[in-house]
């Protein structure tokens, strides 16, 4: 496993500097070897002359020392050089610990996430509604690509399973008779009785001729027609102005005793074991029916379908109620401090967690990596990354030689 390529422009920064610390090295000895062969070693080419030598002592003793970090010198196999190949797994390790005692601990994590107030900058971001579509639109990428990685044959039977389950194991009489109670207190049961009467109504009007021939085949042949006919407009208009006048008037005996018969059923429901029971087999006759069944087992293909089209659509209602409940979560953390502080308790609290039960796995993640690392590959990669800087000790060097040089001559020569 090789660490990432440093940029070409990070190479070509190392090759300068290491042409720029070669060359002052090359250029002392230049004036050694001009020194050595036109001066005579006095005056001002002998102090030309020590500051050379001295220059060239600094410079290939940095040189040295540098390059021993990375490889062996000219190919040579010197004690305690090419360090980092050497000791590649050992400064892992090392950086591994110095990370879990100096950085993962509970009293750094603590102290960075109080100065970052993270709730207030997370709610600050998520109010914005710009960042909102942008979580509920990530949302519903991850549902649809949850919704396509699943199977949907076993998804069907489990779904399908869980819902006759439920059923089956819902006590459906008290609910019955909560729902009756909720309904006749809301007067829906009028209303529903109101719209059944007036569809009654038409259904009269438009099946009257039915009726009529009816009347005629139940009518004793001896008894004329437009007897029948006048029995028939008799009491077809009654029944109609019956059932208009129960439909129109909302204080109808009958609307009261529907009512009381209603109440009364839900009553029983509740007490009576055997309208429970009755209630009971009604629902585990309805459940082996074949199209509930079949229902039953379209239940997760409809919800998968649903649910699909709304994460993929940015006007759905799932869509814009993510991002609603986005944005109010968002607003309650960057503007109610007793939740951004509950917010930052829980925060420190899985921080301190993580910390304390999985730090040393989290640093040795820094040394397993490391060691996976290629060793010739590590000392070229690692060389690239901090190897500009290490020039500048050479060129400290030699130039730090060559003033070292000068002042020792120029002491000597005037003691």
């Amino acid at each position: 496993m090789t660490i990432p390529i440093p940029s070409r422009a990070r190479v070509q920064a190392l090759r300068r500097m290491k042409t720029t610390a070669g060359g002052l090295l090359v250029l002392a000895a230049v004036v050694y070897v001009l020194c050595r062969t036109a001066g005579d070693g006095h005056g001002v080419w002998g102090y030309l002359q020590a500051t050379a030598e001295a220059s060239m002592v600094g410079g290939l003793a940095d040189w040295f020392a540098v390059t021993a970090l990375f490889r062996h010198p000219l190919g040579l196999p010197i004690p305690h050089t090419a360090i980092i190949a050497r000791k590649k797994d050992q400064i892992g390790e090392g950086l591994a610990g110095f990370v879990n005692d100096y950085f993962l601990t509970e009293d750094v994590i603590s102290e960075r996430i109080a100065t970052a107030r993270v709730p207030q900058r997370v709610g600050a971001w998520l109010a914005t509604p710009q960042h909102a579509d942008q979580v509920a639109e990530e949302l519903g990428r991850a549902v649809r690509g949850m919704a396509e990685v699943l199977h949907d044959d076993e998804l069907r039977n489990t779904v399908a399973g869980f819902a006759d389950r439920t059923i089956r194991e819902l006590d459906l009489a008290p609910l019955l008779a909560r729902v009756i109670d909720a309904v006749c207190d809301s007067g829906q049961h009028q209303r529903l009785l109101t719209a059944a009467l007036r569809g009654t109504i038409r259904f009269l009007d438009e099946n009257r001729a039915v009726f009529r021939e009816r009347l005629s085949q139940e009518s004793p042949p001896w008894v004329p027609d437009w007897i029948d006919d006048r029995v028939f407009v008799k009491a077809f208009t009654a029944l109609q102005s019956f059932l208009a006048d129960l439909t129109l008037d909302s204080e109808h005996e009958l609307r009261g005793t529907f009512e009381r018969q209603l109440r009364g059923f839900a009553e029983r429901l509740q007490t009576d074991p055997e309208q429970a029971a009755r209630v009971e087999q009604a629902k585990l006759q309805l459940l082996e029916h074949p199209t509930v069944a079949e229902w039953l087992n379209s239940l997760w293909a409809r919800a998968k379908q649903l649910l699909l089209a709304e994460a993929a659509d940015p006007g759905s209602q799932l869509r814009k109620s993510a991002a609603q409940l986005t944005i109010r979560a968002g607003e309650t953390l960057r503007d109610d401090p007793a939740a951004a502080a509950k917010a930052e308790e829980v925060l420190l609290r899985v921080a301190g967690h993580v910390v304390s039960n999985y730090g040393r796995d989290v640093a040795a993640v820094i040394s397993s990596t490391v060691q996976r690392w290629d060793t010739q590959e590590t000392s070229r990669r690692l060389e690239l990354q901090v190897g500009r800087d290490l020039q500048f000790i050479r060129i400290n060097g030699t130039v730090v030689g060559a003033l070292a040089g000068l002042l020792i001559y120029t002491l000597s020569s005037l003691l």
